[in-house]
């Protein structure tokens, strides 16, 4: 589902920072030769997970849902000098691609990637963090919430992705669409939670910014 027009997202990103050129190519890569490229951010997401990132200047990065890295790089833009960012995800056959983009990028040395499950990887990595993306199986979103904020940074902001799911958080609720089903009740928690505030920014599918108080 477009939120605006095509035209109007098209006209946003010609008026918003270029792609890097290393994003261009993972961009095309990804289109190429994995399924579901949708699931990439893309230059405007990705121009505005950068943009965030280098304003919160994080010394700890944490991304649940690599995918093919291209949220990750554009994360990584905002690292401190002696920053890390460490990116999770489940799927073998993804690894090669994320690798070779990673080392082509500046951040080869600050970036570790993570094969497995997230809620087993992220008690093991015994950091605090400034800055997490949640960009997983929708199913654990309140799951990986729970597990987050006790690692976070007072002011530390949670990035939650996909959150209005092609808009069917206003569609009649099937009851065999359990992702749907999560997200609604992830977004009334997140709004509700006291340990955070939340803004919900139509941006793309949905990216909900929560600041840990």
């Amino acid at each position: 589902m477009h939120f605006i027009s095509e035209e109007l997202e098209a006209y946003v990103e010609q008026h918003s920072q270029n792609e890097p050129e290393l994003l261009v190519q993972l961009f095309k890569e990804t289109h190429q030769k994995i399924l579901q490229p949708r699931m990439l951010s893309g230059h405007f997401q990705g121009r505005v997970l950068s943009m965030l990132s280098k304003i919160i200047h994080p010394k700890n990065i944490l991304e649940i849902g690599t995918y093919t890295g291209y949220a990750a790089l554009c994360l990584a833009e905002g690292l401190q000098k002696d920053g890390t960012l460490d990116t999770i995800d489940i799927k073998e056959e993804l690894v090669s691609i994320q690798q070779k983009y990673f080392d082509l990028s500046p951040w080869k040395n600050k970036i570790t990637a993570h094969l497995g499950n997230a809620s087993e990887i992220i008690p093991t990595l015994n950091k605090k963090y400034d800055l997490v993306f949640i960009d997983a199986d929708k199913e654990n979103y309140i799951h990986y919430f729970n597990m987050i904020v006790p690692i976070m940074n007072t002011g530390g902001i949670i990035l939650s992705d996909n959150v209005l799911w092609s808009g069917k958080v206003l569609e009649e609720l099937n009851p065999k669409d359990t992702s749907t089903k999560v997200l609604l009740e992830y977004n009334q928690m997140v709004k509700n939670d006291p340990r955070v505030e939340t803004v919900l920014l139509p941006i793309r599918d949905g990216l909900t910014v929560s600041r840990v108080l």
